[in-house]
Formats: C-alpha cells, structure tokens, sequence
C-alpha cells in the first residue's frame, strides 16, 4: 500500500468547504474565525482534554459528537471560553445554534471550538458576525483551507496542515487536516486544536477507533512545555463521498485508513513542535532498549519536556546529564551502566565512558542546525518510544510571560 503525499487541508478530501475571516476577537485584522463545512452530514469522530479544568466548548462538544453524526465545526482564536462557567456553555451553546440557522442545518450537526486567553467571556456579537461572513465565502479550494487554518492561530508563526491519498477498495481516498498548537502542549489525547477531514466511508464506530489508534501514534507524541490545554480537541469528519464500500470492521481497508489517517497526524504533530514556542530547533526524542514499553513511553516523555534538557539544546551543549537524569526520575527502569546517549548519530555517554575533547568535537556539530535527533539506548529490553519536541529559548519566556497583559 503505498501513501500520497498531497498538497492541501481541510479541504484536500472531496466534500468539504471551508473559510476564515477576521472579526477582532482579540486583535485587529487578522483571521479570527473559521468555517469547516461539509456537503451533508457525515460520521465523526472526536478526542478532548482529559484536563479536568474543561473549557466551554470542550463540554458542549463531547455531548453534541455522540450522535456520530456532524456538519459543520465553528472554531474562533483569540479567546478560549475556558473558566466561564454557565455562561460561557451558553456562549457555546448559542454560537452553535446560530451557526445551524446560517447554514441552513440541524443544530445538531454542529461543533464549536475556540482557543485563546482563558477566563474571558466570548465576544458573541462579533462571533457571530464572523461567522455569517466566513458562511458567505465558504469555498473547497486549498486558499479557503489555508485561510481557515490561519483563522485558529494563536502564538503559531507558521500554518500547520498536511493532506494524503490512498486506494481503498478500488477508490482513491484523501485525508486532509489542519490544527493549532505552539505552546502549552503537552497533550493526553489530542493537541491544542485539529481538525480533519476525509471522504472515506466509514461507520462513526470504525471512526473512533481509527482517530483513537491515530492520535496515540501522533498527537500524543508532542511536548512542548509539559502543559495540558483546557481546550486541547481534534475533530474528525468522514464524509463518504470517495465511494469506496463503507468501512465497518476491521480488516484491510480499515488498516489501510489508520496509516493514511496516522500519517496526516504525523506530519501535524512534527510541524507543531517544530514550530513550538520560541523554538529554535525541531527535537525527535527516542528511547530504545527499554523493558517495557511503559518505561520508554514515560523515559521519552520526560526527556522531552525536561526544561534543563531544552535549555541545553539551545545552547547547543551537549549535557547528556540532563537527559540521563530525566530517564532516571521517569519511573522507567534503568541501569547507568548500561545506558548510552545520543545527539544525532554520535554518543555523548556510553556505559560509563564520557565524551573527551575529540568526541566532544564530533557531538558540536551535531548540535548546529534547526534539527536534532536525542537517542538514548538503555539496553535492557526491545522496546522503544519517540516524542516530537522542541528546545527553550529565552523568547519561550518573553512570550509567556506577559501572554495576557
């Protein structure tokens, strides 16, 4: 089986359209709003926070996508509609009625999403305003799409989408997405905001499932920072229209949608660390060698969000302490003795052996450029684990640390 890389997001799959507009959420004209539309109601699939501090549209999203059935997703920047309490739910509540009524639709078939400054009400009216002229534009073509995905930027400095192909059944299937997400990520389901989109047919119980094996091999693979969004959420929305027999069990052509469906949140998730806050380097954290493969999930886990080990790397010092450090306080079994560090294809420790001056040389160079692969060996066992990061630089601080004021 073989999978096409394609240009393209929301709009890449065949029965979708899509639009983003400006309508001074929080800042003067920039893309604020965004529209996903679908031709008819399609199956869908979604993951949310497990953070228990939920934002509103979080809380009316995991009601409304149990019907399996939806059309249209609202999504805002600017503003997260998170700790609002009962208000804030009828923000969402009201924004994803009046969504239906523009469109034409069943308030059912509607999801909203927003991301921003937590603890501020939702500015409705402009909202709404948005909304109705993101509905006017709407458009299938790859510019509505990209227009859309700027429309849910926040601190992101560069659009994150990704699109592909594959034959299922005879027909040609396309999965497209798009997301959010650059700091505040360390994610237990999903990232900040994703959306995706594919004309496959498929029943929303295969969906689920599809989006659950996708999601554990990709979104939950990135850490920035070691923060769990309240608004973290990944839509998925099938809408049938390639034709290929409907997917309702297991088998060749449900596999063959997972790796196409894993691999658009691949490409995301790489492009989400990649593009982490402040970053100045792409990080690929892998762990190998490990007992379990518990112990190298939580040792690659907390390599990757080490705050010693991201400085480090923007520093371009080759502190192979840290990292070992972090594996010893992940809970995963390890004997120092037995363990080696990597910075690209050169090792810093080896069972006891410390880099000298010449290694050290070596390792300099590895450490130049806007990539570095981290690899630590423990020799204990065949199991392995990767995470997406990225380094700490100062400018990670500056922007965080006046973020609402």
């Amino acid at each position: 089986m073989k999978i096409k890389t394609i240009a393209g997001g929301v709009c890449a799959a065949k029965g979708f359209r899509a639009a983003g507009v400006p309508a001074r959420i929080k800042y003067e004209g920039r893309n604020d709003v965004a529209l996903i539309v679908a031709d008819a109601p399609c199956a869908a699939a979604a993951v949310f926070t497990t953070n228990a501090v939920a934002a509103a549209p979080v809380l009316y999203d995991r009601a409304a996508v149990k019907c399996g059935r939806i059309q249209a997703i609202l999504a805002n920047s600017g503003c997260a509609n998170a700790c609002t309490g009962t208000a804030g739910y009828k923000d969402a509540e009201k924004s994803a009625r009046e969504t239906a009524r523009t469109l034409g639709i069943d308030p059912a078939h509607v999801l909203v999403a927003s991301t921003g400054v937590i603890g501020h009400r939702l500015p409705v009216d402009r909202l709404l305003a948005g909304m109705k002229a993101a509905a006017s534009q709407l458009a299938a073509s790859p510019e509505a799409g990209l227009a859309a995905e700027k429309a849910v930027m926040t601190t992101d400095t560069k659009p994150k989408q990704a699109a592909v192909q594959v034959t299922i059944g005879g027909k040609t299937v396309t999965v497209g997405g798009m997301c959010k997400g650059s700091g505040m990520i360390e994610p237990n389901m999903a990232t900040m905001l994703g959306f995706i989109t594919t004309d496959a047919a498929i029943t929303p119980a295969m969906l689920r499932r599809a989006l659950k094996l996708a999601i554990a091999a990709s979104f939950n693979r990135v850490v920035v920072d070691g923060d769990e969004s309240t608004n973290d959420s990944v839509f998925l929305l099938a809408s049938g229209a390639a034709g290929n027999r409907t997917i309702a069990s297991s088998g060749a052509d449900f596999r063959a949608f997972v790796e196409a469906l894993t691999a658009v949140g691949v490409s995301l998730a790489r492009q989400m660390a990649a593009d982490g806050e402040g970053a100045t380097k792409f990080v690929t954290v892998t762990v190998k060698g490990a007992k379990t493969q518990k112990d190298a999930d939580r040792a690659a886990r907390a390599v990757a969000k080490s705050p010693l080990a991201k400085t480090s790397w923007f520093g371009k010092d080759p502190n192979w302490g840290r990292v070992l450090a972090a594996v010893g306080y992940s809970g995963a079994k390890v004997d120092d003795r037995a363990a080696e560090v990597f910075y690209g294809k050169t090792w810093a420790y080896r069972k006891g052996k410390v880099a000298d001056a010449a290694q050290l040389a070596k390792l300099a160079k590895e450490m130049e450029g806007g990539e570095l692969a981290v690899t630590v060996d423990l020799h204990l066992g065949a199991f392995a684990s990767t995470i997406y990061t990225c380094d700490f630089s100062l400018d990670y601080v500056h922007i965080n640390a006046d973020y609402t004021t």
